[in-house]
């Protein structure tokens, strides 16, 4: 393999689907997409995080190409499916990169696994919601499989993206491609995981001790810009940042605001 070898569309044991990306040899960041996404959103952001970093972009059970989960999806169900991915690549740790749910599974991840983590970045990922809204969200969640998976996606993009945005350009439409290729069932436990998970995240215990950086958007109504600092006063040292004017998939809306500030607290971070 050579120094900047790639893998595209490769499957691992599990059914995980994934790619790899830059040098062999320089330190590893793993990205981790959102509920009903998969790894395609991170494409905008890979010409510049694979200059310097290898970069594993992957889907989660269900999603995308990959297999749906071997059991009941739980946020330690998605943690242990980047653990197995990492024992077969053979590597040993990895900056972990995870918006939305992903920002809860990587979490997840550095609890059950901190010898594994050199670095979090959790971008526009919930937390603590208060009693009300939290039942009103797994309300939600639970009511999916009547609804159907694309019954609340035209609502959906327009809490994600900006409505100049929305109105000029096609991302709606990728974005129900992308919603169109998840397995009904796994997108049904994947949103009930997205809507209960964060009970377990709420003043993590074991404490999360890892290099943190926290990014959501200002207008962003499910992530807040509170939930956000919230999670980073539960990690000591971590810094947040606060995107003027996106919503919720701003990092597909203007990439470089979330690429730059990444590529900065990771290159402070692991090199």
């Amino acid at each position: 393999m050579s120094d900047s070898a790639s893998c595209h569309g490769a499957i691992a044991p599990d059914g995980t689907a994934y790619d790899l990306h830059g040098p062999v040899d320089a330190p590893v960041i793993a990205l981790i997409h959102g509920l009903g996404l998969c790894r395609e959103i991170w494409d905008q952001h890979l010409p510049m995080l694979q200059q310097h970093y290898r970069v594993i972009n992957y889907d989660l059970y269900g999603h995308g190409d990959s297999a749906p989960p071997p059991q009941h999806a739980t946020l330690g169900v998605y943690a242990e499916q980047l653990r197995q991915l990492l024992d077969y690549l053979q590597i040993n740790t990895a900056a972990v990169v995870g918006f939305s749910i992903g920002g809860m599974i990587n979490r997840r991840f550095a609890m059950d696994h901190p010898s594994r983590v050199s670095a979090l970045a959790i971008l526009n990922s919930p937390h603590n919601r208060g009693e009300a809204a939290q039942a009103q969200v797994e309300q939600r969640a639970a009511s999916v499989r009547e609804q159907g998976i694309m019954s609340t996606l035209d609502d959906a993009c327009k809490r994600w993206f900006t409505p100049e945005y929305l109105a000029d350009t096609s991302c709606a439409d990728t974005v129900r491609q992308w919603r169109e290729r998840v397995d009904p069932e796994s997108y049904a436990q994947a949103a009930w995981v997205l809507a209960n998970g964060v009970r377990e995240l709420i003043a993590p215990q074991p404490p999360i001790n890892c290099p943190t950086l926290v990014i959501t958007c200002e207008n962003d109504s499910g992530s807040t810009p509170q939930m956000s600092h919230d999670i980073a006063a539960e990690i000591g040292g971590a810094q947040t940042i606060i995107v003027p004017g996106l919503q919720h998939l701003g990092l597909m809306e203007v990439p470089d605001a979330f690429t730059r500030p990444v590529l900065k607290f990771l290159d402070g971070t692991l090199t």
